[in-house]
């Protein structure tokens, strides 16, 4: 594994970690059972609870469900299957769920439905109330409530007056020692930028060095698809930047790229983003996409020969394959103190081989992962059980397409394609002449059946 791509993958899974949209501490979390609850409807909560620490939302909802069918108004069960419904991106079951449920859990989940439903003004509303609980301090709380203060009349992520329902952008080929990112030439309110596709964080983000505080921004790809009132978080960018050797302004998340609904290719070089959610494609594997507070991003797989799923983060600007914590090592039979110790500077990584990853009807043999980064917050944050995360190391193999706003990701086998020279750069990052920018139909197209002409 080569050296630069190690030193930034720990790094960048951290800062994922600070960007979700999650609680920094003082989280408000499932409450405890309750005495009173008639064993049943405890066990069928129990039962939901579980399947939501592994992220088995579907299991989850059909379990909490058959809680409330027996205890329709206890307050726990309904919050409960509001974080499930939430997870699934059921904005109004969450709201439906939570009605005269009070407490900071209930408007901190209140909040984000109306957040990411678009109803700006009443995110406002249950963001205040939650921010006015002195025990609560929720960073992506505070800046979203701003954001929603200041933005009356918005319409978040509106595409009304985009000029085409579809466009292929060329990735800039930014891959110290040879790592497999995904670099989008972007405009931002007018600015070409570079921006690197980052599913592991919740939002999108802009260097703080061109924007200290959270804004509203227009994007525009390939010059025809444009997304105004689009949400944006300040983070420092610079060192992300000084390790990739590129200028990179801003961090795509998960929440634009699911509206977008967009492909990455980086064996074809290509990022597709799309007004419409595109069938599925003619040979690939469908995966259930959950978003853990409703950013983070989260697929199921087996390790090694288990049965059960292990829930595993989806972070694209991770340049490792995977990441497991020790409990993910320990689940197919390793000791991560006993793996081999990687010669990198910062907290100590280790490297050892799973020994199969499978991903709905795909099985990956020997795929090597690393024990370093620390899931503990996350875990604690998101109350699901994380066994790891995917990197772009092992995403870069596969055609990945996100549909149905996000709830679905669509894995197609990548294959190979003839190299070609690089694009050149000029000082400012970006490619020359304007290459890079607008693509039309490729060689080695990702899009079938006439998806172009839509």
């Amino acid at each position: 594994m080569n050296t630069r791509l190690r030193s930034f993958s720990s790094p960048l899974l951290r800062a994922a970690a600070v960007a979700l949209a999650v609680c920094s501490f003082g989280c408000p979390s499932v409450n405890s059972p309750r005495a009173e609850r008639p064993e049943k409807a405890e066990k069928w909560y129990q039962r939901a609870l579980a399947e939501y620490r592994q992220a088995s939302m579907d299991a989850a909802h059909d379990s909490a469900h058959h809680a409330l069918e027996l205890v329709k108004e206890d307050p726990d069960v309904r919050t409960l299957a509001a974080r499930v419904a939430l997870a699934r991106l059921e904005y109004d079951e969450v709201l439906r769920l939570l009605k005269g449920v009070s407490g900071s859990q209930a408007a901190s989940l209140r909040g984000r439905a109306h957040w990411y439903r678009g109803d700006v003004d009443r995110a406002a509303e249950e963001l205040d109330q939650l921010l006015s609980d002195p025990e609560i301090d929720d960073g992506w709380a505070k800046a979203i409530s701003a954001l929603a203060h200041s933005g009356a009349g918005r319409k978040p992520f509106d595409t009304s007056a985009t000029e085409g329902s579809l466009v292929a952008v060329e990735m800039s080929r930014v891959s110290p020692g040879g790592a497999p990112l995904y670099v989008v030439p972007v405009e931002i309110d007018g600015e070409p930028v570079l921006a690197l596709v980052a599913t592991g964080t919740a939002e999108l983000m802009l260097d703080s060095g061109s924007s200290a505080k959270p804004s509203w921004v227009s994007l525009r790809f390939g010059r025809r698809l444009e997304v105004r009132d689009v949400p944006a978080l300040a983070q420092d960018l610079s060192g992300l930047s000084q390790q990739l050797g590129a200028p990179i302004k801003a961090l795509l998340g998960a929440n634009l790229l699911r509206h977008l609904n967009v492909t990455l290719d980086f064996r074809g070089r290509q990022f597709v983003a799309r007004m419409f959610s595109p069938p599925a494609p003619p040979i690939a594997s469908r995966l259930d996409v959950a978003y853990l507070r409703g950013g983070g991003m989260t697929i199921t797989g087996n390790l090694g020969d288990r049965d059960a799923l292990s829930p595993l983060l989806v972070d694209t600007s991770m340049g490792f394959s995977m990441a497991l914590d020790d409990a993910g090592w320990k689940k197919i039979g390793l000791d991560a103190t006993k793996l081999e110790r990687l010669a990198v500077p910062g907290p100590e990584v280790r490297q050892g081989t799973v020994p199969a990853l499978k991903l709905g009807a795909f099985t990956v043999p020997s795929v090597p992962a690393v024990s370093g980064p620390n899931f503990d917050r996350l875990e604690r944050e998101l109350e699901v059980d994380l066994d790891g995360a995917l990197g772009a190391a092992f995403l870069a193999s596969f055609r990945l397409t996100l549909s149905d706003g996000g709830r679905v990701l669509w894995l197609e086998q990548s294959p190979p394609v003839p190299a070609s020279p690089p694009i050149p750069l000029g000082p400012d990052g970006m490619p020359l002449d304007g290459g890079g920018y607008e693509m039309g139909m490729p060689g080695d197209s990702l899009l079938q059946g006439g998806e172009l002409a839509r």
